[in-house]
């Protein structure tokens, strides 16, 4: 394998890789600045266990030590846990500069997607992808997510864009960056914590063959960019949606109040949003990953 000379595939990751088995990659962001400790590690270490029960090998993507790593071991992704906000956030901008000084990054969508590609990982689970933020118009706030989805071509299976986000923007800018996004199962765009949005998809896929084999054309028409798989949190995990928008609303408008804005909003309304449903949100936001990674196994298997 012609490897990045600043990347390190996990020996497990490589040898799938090179042999053609399915591997699917992880991003860190969820365990640094996503969830509290100790949920954050048994998150991630459960994520894994399913992909392999879903016939895939997971490769967990992080910075460690300036090195760009598909594939943790069980004691890097403790370390990420364990120091939680401390370790930077890393989207694509910041890869150059922790690279150079040796440094730590929990990467976002958008660098998994850039680490995943370059050790040739196709297909990508997370939680919910990043999007455009309320007010957009005004702050000119979007996430590098939907740039990085418009150049790189990796498959990233989510349960939807964030519903703390400008759903029907969010949308429309997939649509100008020529982004399939496909609905798993469902014609509707599922925001997150609830299966619905009142917001449409561009095409309904039932199944991970015709997910893969839509992946699969687009690669060979060498179309640039990836796809995204939105797949609804699965029924008994679904939260109400009026609960849910008036604790996002309220989360909002705090962070508003308080001028926080940039990388820093999405870990601060996640965080308000669980303390003010009392902690339901992170319950559903676990299991919509653990949904969203066995089906990212199944796609990458039949890929």
């Amino acid at each position: 394998m012609n490897m990045n000379p600043y990347l390190d595939a996990a020996p497990e990751v490589a040898d799938a890789i090179s042999s053609g088995k399915p591997v699917v990659a992880l991003e860190s962001t969820i365990i640094s600045h996503g969830m509290p400790y100790p949920q954050n590690v048994e998150t991630a270490l459960n994520v894994e266990r399913i992909v392999r029960e879903n016939g895939a090998v997971p490769a967990t993507v992080a910075v460690i030590g300036g090195r760009l790593k598909a594939g943790l071991t069980q004691d890097q992704i403790e370390y990420l846990g364990k120091q939680g906000q401390k370790v930077a956030k890393a989207s694509r901008r910041d890869l150059p500069v922790l690279v150079a000084r040796g440094a730590d990054g929990a990467t976002t969508v958008a660098t998994t997607m850039i680490i995943a590609a370059m050790a040739g990982i196709r297909v990508f689970a997370t939680g919910g992808v990043g999007g455009v933020h309320r007010g957009a118009e005004v702050t000119m706030d979007i996430s590098a997510d939907l740039e990085e989805l418009a150049q790189t071509g990796v498959m990233v299976v989510c349960a939807g864009a964030k519903s703390i986000l400008d759903l029907g923007l969010t949308l429309e800018y997939l649509e100008t960056k020529g982004v399939p996004v496909i609905g798993y199962g469902t014609d509707e765009l599922p925001a997150f914590y609830t299966r619905k949005s009142g917001f449409g998809v561009d095409y309904r896929l039932d199944t991970p063959r015709e997910v893969a084999d839509a992946f699969r054309a687009k690669l060979q028409m060498g179309l640039k960019g990836g796809m995204l798989v939105t797949n609804p949190i699965p029924e008994e995990y679904s939260m109400d949606p009026d609960v849910i928008n008036r604790a996002i609303d309220e989360a909002v408008s705090e962070a508003n109040a308080q001028g926080i804005h940039g990388k820093k909003i999405t870990p601060f309304l996640l965080a308000r949003i669980a303390q003010i449903t009392g902690g339901d949100s992170l319950a559903s936001n676990i299991r919509l990953v653990y949904n969203n990674a066995a089906l990212a196994a199944q796609i990458a298997g039949e890929l």
